[in-house]
Parts: structure tokens; C-alpha cells; sequence
């Protein structure tokens, strides 16, 4: 960038804040993605063998509850943790990217 350029070019470079976007948002959907394949592909005849089946939608999960409450076939705890954490982390960096942009418009 030359020392002409206009601070309305400002907002169209990219900035660290969109690289973090980003890539919270593919952490998020990589871990969405790893719940689905467990809960519709892997999981995919646990109803048929289990007497009491849990259903979750987000983040998708199909586990079989046994009566003294272990789970089988239940998402692995990091990845749910690394699910909501990346989410959250999407979430407030890209309301940040945001309103940083529509300050710099004023």
C-alpha cells in the first residue's frame, strides 16, 4: 500500500481479524462435520440395538443410554468443547470484524 492510498481502502484488505474469522468458522464446521458422520454414518444402526437412544440436533449426536447412564456412541467431549468454543470464537471476532468496518465507514 503507497503512502496515497485512502483510509476508505482500509476495510477491503485482509486483516487478522478475518483470518481468525475464517478459521473458526472451518474449525466449526470440520467439528460439525466429524458429529454428523458419527451420528448418521457410524451411529447409523444404534436405534435398532439399543433400547433407549438419544438424539441430539446440535450438535448432531445419536448415543445409546444404558440403565446405569453410560453412553455409547455419544460425540467425544474435546470435540464438542472445540465445536462451541469455535462457534463462540466466530461468532464475537466476526461482530468485532463488523463493527470495526462500520466505524472506519463513518
Amino acid at each position: 500500500m503507497t503512502a496515497s492510498a485512502t483510509s476508505s481502502e482500509a476495510p477491503h484488505r485482509p486483516t487478522m481479524l478475518r483470518g481468525v474469522s475464517l478459521a473458526s468458522l472451518g474449525v466449526f464446521l470440520v467439528c460439525w462435520a466429524l458429529c454428523w458422520v458419527n451420528a448418521h454414518v457410524v451411529n447409523d444402526d444404534l436405534p435398532n440395538t439399543c433400547g433407549h437412544v438419544r438424539r441430539q440436533s446440535f450438535p448432531p449426536e445419536t448415543a445409546c443410554v444404558s440403565p446405569d447412564g453410560t453412553l455409547t456412541g455419544a460425540n467425544a467431549g474435546w470435540i464438542e468443547a472445540l465445536f462451541f468454543a469455535a462457534l463462540v470464537v466466530f461468532v464475537l471476532v466476526t461482530s468485532m470484524m463488523l463493527a470495526l468496518a462500520a466505524i472506519r465507514r463513518k
